[in-house]
């Protein structure tokens, strides 16, 4: 849904699900529910971002977003001010942006769009500050990941880090390894209030194909029904799609080695395509060939424009 206000930036107001209200959290109790729902979410006191921590965030920059449900907080996203492309040559605030650190939503609100909604008022809040960019990591084999970022948002991808995080154990790291893909969501730009508002479709997996886009790692369905990663070719043309498995989950749960093999299969490919100047523009989870698959699109066109500018869209 589009507000009324017409003056810069569309905002778009998103149908909560009923009792849901989000909005910023001071109180020192909602704060301690951040910390319990990381707990919960990551198990892991490593990986928890405690009180103290967050209290100086939220009072020096930072927010964070709720999500509440007769006063419980069921879901939050956390974010801070930070700089793009530090330069000691120009003025921090020429590159400032908005980082987002972390979101988590109770296991039983997963499916009702609370991530999104968080999201959508994480934008809100950019765009009020006068902040065109927010940025955050995840981990490229996770498809549903990809779809809220890349598809949902509109976000683009043109930074891959391998063992961002390290290779400690720790439950941000995954069969050793960190790797993770940089979203950049540029929420002013044309682009983004596109797929926001829905003014203007992503293709479709077939419009794709039609348009001779070339599949550059076509997967194969093993013995034991895991999807493998198949031969890779270079990556070629205005647009490439580059597979990954749908339920990354299921694999390394089911076949350690496997799983290793699609994450090093992964690094390879997307590191090659963004190596040679092309940027994740889509995501698309469809049937294809008769059966599910999902797909990064990758777009050089886009690359040659200047990914800064907020008249990019798709």
């Amino acid at each position: 849904m589009l507000s009324n206000d017409d003056n810069g930036p569309k905002k778009v107001v998103l149908p909560l699900p009923e009792g849901i209200e989000i909005r910023p959290l001071t109180a020192f109790d909602e704060i301690d529910e951040t910390v319990a729902l990381q707990r919960l979410t990551w198990d892991d006191p490593t990986t928890v971002i405690y009180p103290h921590m967050l209290i100086s965030l939220i009072r020096n920059g930072g927010q964070l977003l709720g999500a509440i449900r007769n006063g419980r907080v069921v879901g939050f996203l956390l974010s801070y001010l930070g700089t793009d492309l530090p330069d000691p040559s120009r003025p921090a605030m020429a590159n400032l942006k908005l980082v987002s650190q972390r979101m988590a939503v109770l296991p039983d609100f997963r499916s009702a769009g609370i991530g999104y909604a968080l999201k959508l008022a994480q934008r809100e809040y950019a765009v009020q500050q006068g902040i065109r960019l927010i940025t955050w990591t995840f981990d490229p084999l996770n498809s549903r990941n990809a779809h809220l970022n890349i598809r949902k948002l509109g976000c683009m991808v043109q930074h891959y880090d391998i063992n961002y995080y390290g290779t400690q154990p720790s439950p941000l790291v995954n069969l050793d390894q960190s790797d993770r893909l940089v979203a950049e969501w540029r929420v002013t730009s044309a682009r983004v209030e596109h797929r926001l508002l829905g003014t203007r479709s992503p293709l479709r997996i077939d419009q794709y194909m039609s348009a001779n886009t070339r599949i550059v790692n076509p997967s194969i369905v093993g013995a034991k029904g895991l999807l493998q990663p198949g031969n890779p070719n270079l990556t070629e043309g205005l647009l490439a799609l580059v597979e990954i498995p749908t339920y990354f989950d299921r694999i390394a749960e089911q076949d350690e080695a496997l799983a290793r093999a699609w994450r090093a299969h992964c690094r390879a490919v997307f590191t090659q395509a963004i190596r040679a100047g092309y940027i994740a523009t889509d995501f698309i989870h469809a049937e294809h060939e008769g059966r599910e698959r999902s797909f990064y699109v990758f777009s050089a066109s886009e690359a040659i424009q200047s990914f800064s500018s907020n008249a990019i869209a798709n």
